[in-house]
């Protein structure tokens, strides 16, 4: 064991932590010159070509001796849930902050999880080949942030390699040895898992305590479940089987797991001649924050849709979802998501991995109301909504939002966060021009554009990290959508009174455009309760029925136009509205 090194790779997006590794992988040997590519531990097309990390990825190099399991983890906030895992997994992280860039928000969100978590940092500067590199300055920043000295911060360029070997070493003789006793009764950790059509499903562990063979039989503590291990082994860049796996490493185990609830990440595996007395404390569950609708575009693929569901959230822990059914859409799922990039990125995901074309409702957050007999209700969706006169108050969530940028965007980034109802605990100088500003806003002002739109005003420079704040009472109303009379569940939100009638407005109008025109009138309503707050009308296709009609009296003409009338309102009574997948969208890209 005292060969056994465990430690993930964190910082904030695109700070070089995949290339880092991939540097690391070479070094080392683990990957042959062929099977190199960019970025070789994401193997999610969308990975690739996104240039972002969604999942964790674990991996095993031999260096100088020692064995060393390497977690590479995402950097956008969306996926922290992921970072908090591998964290858990590890002895010690290696923090790296790009030169070009310095400290940002999630390097700090992230170390501070990995400090929560008692882990040795070994602090690295990336990119230091950069034209455009200031590492003296950043050097300075991370002294402040970690109270480290300026001899124990590694430079490195991840994309020439300079640096890579001084930092291997670094943790070969800074991150501690993991503790256990390969002796004492198995303890495995399980930190992540995914679904094989060929092996069922395949967990992967970390043995805190004891030794697993191949062919023991093992308990699943928190689902109560045995199996027999038919295979264990480590993880290189596929998997490579092994006889035993004793306490501080890493491995999987594949035991012909066919149903996806019996596998629950932060699970812990035992021996069943040989139990573990108590479980180990795994994760807190990831708490989802946007909530969504996904209905299958066909109703008879409910049931696949459930099971692409199911296979995704062995992968994607942070991913919820119970059954709903919707007047507009039949019946379908509410999904809870960590951030709108989440969710995109599982609707991608559905529609490549599992192949399912699937509609999202509009995106929300989750209210408490307070009912006048005392009661009170969770509501995730607008439709879920008591009826107004039973209502005696709601309570929205806030967050506390902490935007690291420097002094010249601040004007643009107030208005902003003061827009969105936000209101300024403080500000502070972190060094030189760069600040910290730290709001307290709604959640469900920020879920739908905000993080674009922070990115727009200040060129990318700004970055942002939130957590939760608690819940407010706050002056909400329900703002629904009509078609000729007829209510859109799936087109209705929660939103302040202040903002409703604008919102609505802009809702019927972008709508217009959207709604392909039919045969007869299509009025738009925007209402709270009974009062309609916006209208617009998408104009009929019309026949000209008068071109044959040359001068003559005008009751020929008149005779002709009623008569069409008349066709055109039996029409409407029985026509109905179909709303493009577009349209359900578009209320995203309101601007």
């Amino acid at each position: 064991m005292d060969k056994i090194r465990n430690f993930c790779i964190i910082a904030h997006i695109d700070h070089g932590k995949s290339t880092l590794a991939d540097r690391m992988l070479e070094l080392t040997g683990t990957v042959d010159v062929r099977s190199m590519e960019a970025q070789v531990l994401d193997d999610m097309e969308l990975e690739k070509e996104r240039g972002i990390t969604i999942k964790s990825h674990a991996i095993q190099m031999d260096f100088k001796g020692y064995t060393l399991n390497l977690i590479d983890t995402p950097g956008h906030v969306d996926f922290s849930y992921e970072v908090s895992r591998s964290i858990a997994a590890c002895e010690g992280a290696v923090l790296v902050v790009d030169a070009t860039q310095g400290v940002q928000a999630q390097t700090i969100s992230n170390l501070y999880m990995a400090i929560e978590h008692d882990l040795e940092i070994i602090p690295v500067i990336n990119k230091c080949d950069m034209p455009n590199a200031m590492p003296e300055r950043v050097e300075d920043e991370i002294i402040d942030l970690l109270g480290c000295k300026r001899e124990e911060i590694l430079r490195c360029s991840a994309r020439t390699g300079e640096g890579v070997e001084e930092i291997l070493d670094a943790i070969i003789e800074q991150i501690p040895a993991p503790v256990g006793d390969p002796n004492a009764p198995l303890q495995c950790l399980v930190f992540d898992s995914v679904f094989n059509s060929f092996r069922g499903i395949i967990a992967y562990f970390k043995v805190v305590n004891g030794t697993m063979h191949t062919g023991d039989k093992v308990r699943f503590v928190n689902t109560g479940k045995e199996y027999d291990a038919d295979e264990i082994g480590i993880l290189r860049l596929d998997m490579s089987p092994r006889k035993s796996i004793s306490a501080g490493n890493v491995g999987y185990i594949i035991s012909g797991i066919k149903t996806s609830t019996e596998v629950k990440v932060g699970d812990t595996i035992t021996h069943v001649a040989r139990p573990c007395d108590k479980a180990i404390a795994g994760f807190e569950e990831a708490k989802p924050m946007v909530f969504a609708g996904v209905y299958p575009i066909e109703s008879e693929d409910y049931e696949d849709l459930r099971a692409s569901l199911e296979k995704l959230q062995l992968n994607d822990a942070s991913l919820t979802f119970q059954p709903e059914s919707s007047m507009a859409l039949g019946f379908g799922f509410r999904c809870g998501f960590l951030g709108l990039l989440h969710m995109e990125i599982v609707q991608e995901r559905l529609d490549r991995e599992f192949n399912m074309d699937v509609i999202t409702t509009v995106p929300n957050v989750s209210y408490n109301v307070y009912t006048k007999d005392g009661n009170t209700v969770e509501v995730h969706n607008p439709a879920g909504m008591p009826d107004l006169t039973e209502i005696d108050r709601i309570e929205e969530p806030y967050i506390r939002a902490s935007v690291i940028t420097t002094a010249d965007y601040i004007g643009p980034i107030m208005t902003l966060c003061l827009g969105k109802r936000g209101e300024l605990v403080k500000q502070e100088y972190i060094s030189g021009n760069r600040m910290e500003l730290l709001f307290d806003m709604p959640l469900g002002e920020i879920v739908i554009d905000f993080y674009d739109k922070l990115k727009s005003i200040s060129k990318g420079y700004a970055s942002f990290d939130w957590h939760m704040n608690g819940f407010r009472p706050s002056n909400l109303v329900k703002l629904d959508i009509l078609l000729n009379g007829e209510q859109v569940d799936a087109l209705s939100t929660l939103t302040h009174r202040d903002n409703a009638v604008d919102f609505g407005r802009r809702m019927c109008e972008k709508l217009k455009e959207l709604l392909p025109r039919q045969q007869f009138d299509i009025a738009i309503q925007a209402a709270i309760g009974a009062k309609i707050i916006a209208r617009e009308t998408v104009k009929q296709v019309r026949k000209d029925v008068l071109a044959k009609c040359y001068g003559g009296d005008v009751s020929r003409k008149r005779k002709l136009l009623e008569k069409q009338k008349r066709g055109k309102k039996r029409m409407k009574q029985i026509g109905n509205v179909e709303v493009p997948q577009k349209a359900f969208l578009a209320v995203l890209k309101l601007d």
